[in-house]
């Protein structure tokens, strides 16, 4: 249970983070300097990648748990197929099972905080763009934080940036944002949410070939980079160069980035449906290729 509580603690702190990520264009726009905030927010996406890094194999000893517990008393193919069908094995795949969906939950929750934390994260952001565009230097932005606060004021005050209102005061106001870019985005969400987690899934379900179920996690997540490519990065990233060029105002940007957030949001409870049915499809390819 410990290891499960810490799986989803990380789970929670990476779909943040990933949320979070719709906030950087908005900055960029905000302070005119793009390039800046995509290569600074790098910095924060390190400690996703770092909680992902650690998360992968703690879920997957869950699941190897889960998996030997059912077949404890399994030691040939024959007798491996047999034991999966048994009420003790499939009790395991029903914990397994509430177990992945906790997982699940905590994606949502945490694209939940990260969707709330966006008005502020826009602001320290835009901010930490600004100084580092006069120190030129990460270390050095981080120091003067830390330990100059007068100085870090004196370059804020020298910059102009206009208050402008906050992402919850324009949802109620007309969107031009295109409406299949956002329900694409839902799914897009759902696929990437359970690309993994149904894969370990199909894994129990076809033990025998757990570890090349395993790897066909990218017959789910193709899917979801196939519609990213085509639908949703290019759209926001058009709907961004309009806002830079001053072809489209700044508030669509900041629907864009309140709504791509509420979809992620979405996309993830979506993901609740999606997994035992991926899992089914990745337990049928592994069968075909073996």
């Amino acid at each position: 249970m410990t290891r499960l509580l810490i799986v989803a603690l990380l789970v929670a702190v990476i779909h943040m983070i990933n949320t979070l990520i719709y906030a950087v264009r908005l900055s960029g726009v905000r302070t005119q300097r793009l390039a800046t905030a995509l290569s600074l927010f790098q910095l924060i996406f390190l400690l996703s990648s770092t909680a992902n890094l650690i998360q992968a194999p703690l879920l997957s000893s869950i699941v190897e748990q889960a998996i030997n517990t059912g077949l404890q008393n399994a030691v040939h193919t024959e007798s491996i197929a047999r034991a999966v069908l048994t009420p003790f094995y499939q009790a395991q795949l029903d914990v397994l099972s509430k177990y992945i969906r906790l997982v699940i939950v905590a994606a949502s929750v945490g694209t939940l905080i990260g969707w709330l934390l966006i008005p502020y994260f826009v602001k320290v952001f835009t901010r930490a763009i600004m100084i580092f565009d006069q120190v030129g230097s990460v270390p050095r932005v981080f120091w003067l934080i830390l330990f100059s606060r007068r100085r870090v004021q004196a370059i804020l005050d020298n910059q102009k940036i206009e208050q402008r209102q906050t992402l919850d005061q324009t949802v109620y106001q007309y969107t031009s944002i295109p409406r299949a870019f956002l329900f694409f985005n839902i799914f897009i969400t759902g696929f990437y949410t359970v690309g993994i987690l149904s894969s370990l899934y199909a894994g129990a379900l076809y033990p025998q070939f757990r570890s090349t179920a395993a790897f066909l996690a990218g017959v789910v997540n193709g899917v979801a980079a196939i519609l990213m490519a085509t639908v949703v990065d290019p759209t926001a990233a058009r709907i961004t160069d309009q806002a830079l060029r001053g072809a489209r105002p700044e508030k669509d940007v900041r629907q864009m980035t309140f709504y791509l957030a509420a979809t992620r949001l979405v996309g993830t409870v979506f993901a609740q449906i999606l997994l035992i049915p991926a899992a089914y499809v990745i337990k049928y390819v592994a069968q075909l290729i073996t």
